[in-house]
């Protein structure tokens, strides 16, 4: 079976709905299935065609929040304005509102995005490559150094836990282990 690329069409497959026990050639249904053999999509073309397609060098234009973030930004008109029944205004005013609302909120965020955006994602570009060099080259060796000098200590105190504190736990279980409670109502 080859793969679908973009651009081909697909054929239409008919399928036959009704109930009937056997197939023309007096086979089981089962029997069919398990006879058909499985079909594999070759995995390197899905990840080539991905790869081409989606980059870290272009970002998903349509998908901007995948992970959703922003989640509790998602505001409405109705998330902030909302009249209740006993007072209301007149609907055009309650249409303009609206419009205006919804137009300034959106050319607010695109000035006031053009204006910062370039500059503070320098800046935290800036900040997180410093963190993650600080992190590869201090902090991730300073740990390690740690863990080989105090490995005596981590052999020392798994054998205190295992002489001392696992038998002592283990008797208080079989001791405890014997006690049985049964509810009654009266």
């Amino acid at each position: 079976m080859e793969n679908v690329r973009k651009g081909e069409e697909s054929e239409e497959v008919e399928i036959d709905l009704d109930s009937s026990d056997e197939f023309e050639n007096g086979e089981d249904p089962e029997v069919l299935w398990k006879k058909a053999p499985p079909v594999f999509e070759e995995e390197e073309d899905i990840h080539t065609s991905t790869l081409v397609e989606i980059s870290d060098t272009k970002p998903l234009i349509n998908s901007r929040d995948p992970r959703g973030i922003n989640d509790t930004l998602k505001v409405t008109f109705e998330d902030v304005i909302a009249e209740p029944v006993s007072v209301r205004s007149g609907d055009r005013v309650w249409i303009w509102s609206h419009a205006l609302f919804e137009v300034s909120r959106v050319w607010i965020y695109r000035a006031v995005s053009v204006l910062l955006a370039i500059p503070l994602s320098i800046i935290t570009g800036l900040l997180f490559a410093l963190l993650s060099c600080l992190h590869i080259w201090m902090v991730g060796p300073c740990i390690q150094c740690v863990q080989i000098g105090t490995r005596w200590l981590q052999s020392l105190w798994s054998i205190m836990m295992e002489v001392i504190v696992q038998p002592l736990f283990t008797s208080a279980g079989r001791c405890c282990g014997g006690f049985s409670v049964h509810l009654a109502k009266e």
